[in-house]
């Protein structure tokens, strides 16, 4: 087998493992939710309440499909030639979607006393579990993809640096 042909071979299987890591976390942030009574009022809390955790299942759910439909993509077609930018402009995407659902995680459990914001965690324990779990997929998938990106990128730049030599 030849070098390029491993090389495809190893971005395939990123790819595979992107999506399927991906739709996890959105799948997870998405039926993440729990109800609970605090002095006999009843309280639920769910992914849609934040924006952020939105943009989290939104950009996840995104990447999966791009990630799904990406190896149907011929490499010689100028969508083709496209995909290193969509690479990276998808883990941007989901840099910035887990980020921004990490800094709400962390309000979550720690609170803010300066913003006098209490931590709810210990009120909704399954709920934060669950987004834990989902936000831990979700920060795998980032790094699969900045892999993926530096592959594609070794093998963009590898017909360059042949012709130089």
């Amino acid at each position: 087998m030849s070098m390029a042909k491993t090389k495809n071979l190893c971005i395939l299987l990123l790819r595979l493992l992107a999506f399927g890591v991906t739709l996890s976390a959105a799948i997870a942030m998405a039926t993440t939710h729990e109800k609970v009574n605090i002095f006999m009022i009843e309280f639920e809390a769910k992914y849609s309440d934040s924006p952020a955790m939105k943009y989290f299942v939104i950009a996840n759910a995104l990447a999966s499909v791009y990630g799904l439909l990406v190896p149907f993509v011929p490499s010689e077609s100028v969508l083709g030639q496209l995909v290193l930018v969509m690479d990276l402009v998808f883990t941007m995407l989901l840099t910035s979607s887990t980020s921004a659902a990490l800094a709400i995680a962390y309000v979550g459990k720690r609170g803010n006393s300066q913003a006098g914001w209490l931590p709810i965690c210990s009120q909704v324990p399954k709920y934060c579990k669950h987004a834990s779990g989902a936000l831990a997929a979700g920060f795998i998938g980032t790094i699969i993809y900045m892999a993926i990106v530096l592959c594609s990128i070794h093998m963009a730049l590898n017909p360059l640096l042949v012709q130089k030599a």
